[in-house]
């Protein structure tokens, strides 16, 4: 059997074939249009990528800059900080005074995210919290009109309740890397045995997503995947009697 063409950006199993979720070719060519990040948010990428932390891919993060730009939120939640990148690239396309938190569990992580906060000037705006966003999302308040889950993947459907009492009517929220590698499409005796509760639990939270009655929500083949969510307006009752 010939394979005509080569995807994606990351590659799963199918049928013994290796395939891609996007054409490469598309990605390449979309990536080449890219302007680049400022000077410290490049040199943190480059860092990053020597240590072998995953960061947002370069085409995720134009389409998050673009959905906050639209969106102009007044307080952002992250739920996983990583060291500090995608934090400080929404710090960079969000009107002046809003506020992002972000959650981070990972203690090696967690001082060299802090440190990239100060490099930047951002520590005012930025406020990170350590700890399990499990224990840390029922702590908080909100509301946040603008939410990005970049954690443990498998976590993601446990975290949806308290992300939903804290995301407001109209409020966006951000699901990366849904895909999986490509793993979430195949059946569970095709996945690694070691990944299919992951695998479980993400088909899980994507049919949460789509069937939520609070929720209209579009999966989109970007990068890893990326689901977009915005919470549905309160509709008024119309209390007038006709005659």
């Amino acid at each position: 059997m010939t394979v005509h063409r080569v995807y994606s950006v990351h590659l799963c199993r199918l049928k013994g074939l290796l395939y891609m979720i996007v054409d490469e070719r598309i990605v390449t060519f979309i990536n080449s249009l890219d302007t680049k990040n400022s000077e410290l948010l490049e040199m943190i990428e480059k860092e990053a990528r020597r240590d072998d932390v995953p960061i947002i891919r370069r085409e995720m993060q134009s389409f998050l800059r673009v959905l906050l730009m639209l969106k102009q939120p007044a307080n952002v939640l992250e739920v996983g900080t990583a060291v500090g990148f995608s934090a400080l690239l929404m710090s960079e396309s969000v009107p002046a005074g809003c506020r992002i938190t972000t959650i981070e569990n990972y203690e090696k992580r967690i001082p060299v995210a802090r440190e990239n906060f100060r490099r930047a000037g951002k520590e005012e705006q930025i406020t990170l919290i350590e700890g399990d966003a499990a224990d840390v999302l029922k702590t908080l308040e909100g509301p946040y009109d603008f939410i990005f889950m970049d954690a443990a993947k498998g976590q993601y459907i446990h975290f949806l309740p308290e992300i939903l009492r804290l995301l407001p009517p109209g409020g966006c929220l951000v699901s990366d890397n849904v895909m999986q590698d490509g793993d979430v499409i195949e059946s569970r005796f095709a996945v690694e045995r070691r990944n299919r509760t992951i695998h479980a639990r993400m088909r899980e939270y994507l049919y949460e997503l789509k069937h939520h009655p609070e929720l209209e929500t579009s999966i989109i083949p970007l990068g890893d995947g990326v689901a977009v969510s915005v919470k549905k307006m309160e509709r008024k009752q119309n209390n007038e009697q006709t005659p």
